[in-house]
């Protein structure tokens, strides 16, 4: 989760500072951060483009980490993903279908849909937020899923 923090550090939405990691056999995959369309302005450039109270001008860590993975040809199936903030509900949907099996998440952000729904198709969810200590140090003894 420390690296995703520190990814998250890069985004270039003041609203919410997002990063995402994709993990498999203890080896990064992708990262991603929310930021704008490629060789779009940034909110930190040109403001922000607010729809429905967000803003819209990026795209989200969990999506650009995807995408980083697809665009070096990089397998994520069987993977695990660290993210600062709980996925919405497009980001889950992208992550269910790209095979991730495992969400960790720093802090609940704004959609309680993923709960039952990765229940429902076996996606492993874990609220970092919540973990004690010694759950934390267990999980890292563990590393992510193997492929």
């Amino acid at each position: 989760m420390n690296i995703a923090r520190e990814v998250a550090s890069r985004a270039t939405c003041d609203r919410k500072h997002v990063g995402a990691v994709i993990v498999r056999d203890k080896s990064i995959l992708a990262t991603g951060y929310n930021g704008s369309i490629r060789g779009l302005p940034h909110c930190d450039e040109e403001g922000h483009l607010i729809e429905d109270g967000h803003c819209v001008r990026t795209v989200h860590a969990e999506a650009n980490a995807i995408v980083q993975a697809a665009r070096h040809g990089m397998r994520i199936d069987g993977s695990a993903i660290y993210v600062t903030a709980s996925p919405c509900w497009g980001c889950f949907r992208l992550i269910a279908n790209a095979g991730i099996v495992k969400i960790v998440f720093g802090e609940f952000y704004r959609d309680p849909k993923i709960f039952d729904v990765s229940q429902r198709i076996g996606i492993k969810l874990v609220d970092f937020s919540k973990m004690t200590a010694k759950a934390v140090e267990a999980a890292k003894a563990s590393g992510p899923p193997a492929a």
